[in-house]
């Protein structure tokens, strides 16, 4: 472990100086499985009371950066996922980054369209959609659930297509020419309900990311999807754009001038 220290006349909280040196020990030394220092070895090593050095650890551990195993110790956690704002296949996604993507299909029915569904799918209320929920997983390891709807009149006989680990996406393109050219897309942090807790494997209360798409091709909406992802496993990143017209005082841009992130959509 590097050489490190604490100091002691810092503002900065002696906990998050620990975080920090557990984070840069997590990036340069070890690897996803392995155990970090014990909190004794933490406390003699960095003279910090145990109150502190749990704070740090709790820290991580709720950030996903770690894990605790009753009786062995804090363990580094697998590295979280970044979420790309685009719009793009969750199979294609997890190849990018060298995992194995795969589906368990939960749902598949012709269901009629709720006042809502059929607003943002340009429908009437009643007509038919299809309802598609599935479990979506990376190297064997439950990811998100997916609950999409799709109007019936344009892919019809969709229900008959196994979709267990197949993408969505190629589906609709290979089988019913529907080629997915652009999305919108809304992001929010919830708090994961019973049933999806059981499915992703999560503790009762844990915090998902909730994604809510809507993805157009030939100019109409074709796909409405509600998908919860782990928090655990789930960070977004996105990309700050300068406004295009700021205006700039000698030192910098003005107040009220600032960034702004830029979006777009996401996987299947």
């Amino acid at each position: 472990m590097r050489t490190a220290a604490i100091d002691t006349g810092s503002s900065v909280p002696k906990y998050s100086q620990l975080r920090d040196i557990l984070l840069d020990l997590i990036y340069t030394e070890l690897t996803y499985g392995q155990v970090i220092p014990s909190e004794r070895e933490l406390v003699e090593r960095y003279g910090l009371s145990r109150m502190t050095v749990r704070q740090a650890i709790s820290g991580l551990v709720s950030e996903g950066r770690l894990y605790r195993v009753p009786g062995k110790g804090t363990f580094v956690a697998r590295p979280k996922i970044e979420l790309p704002l685009r719009l793009a296949s969750f199979s294609e996604d997890m190849r990018a980054r060298g995992l194995e993507p795969g589906a368990v299909d939960l749902e598949r029915r012709l269901v009629a369209a709720s006042a809502a569904t059929a607003r943002a799918l340009g429908l009437s209320p009643g007509d038919p959609v299809h309802l598609i929920v599935r479990l979506r997983t990376a190297d064997g390891v439950p990811m998100a659930v997916e609950r999409s709807s799709i109007p019936a009149q344009l892919a019809p006989g969709l229900e008959e297509i196994p979709l267990s680990n197949r993408s969505l996406y190629k589906v609709l393109e290979e089988s019913f020419g529907l080629v997915l050219e652009q999305g919108e897309q809304t992001i929010e942090a919830a708090i994961v309900d019973p049933a999806d807790a059981a499915l992703l494997e999560l503790k009762p209360g844990s915090a998902i990311l909730r994604l809510q798409r809507r993805s157009f091709a030939g100019g109409r909406p074709v796909e409405l999807t509600d998908a919860v992802y782990r928090g655990d496993r789930y960070q977004l990143q996105v990309g700050l754009d300068v406004p295009s017209s700021p205006r700039w005082r000698a030192n910098g841009p003005l107040a009220e001038d600032g960034l702004a992130p830029g979006g777009a959509s996401s996987p299947d």
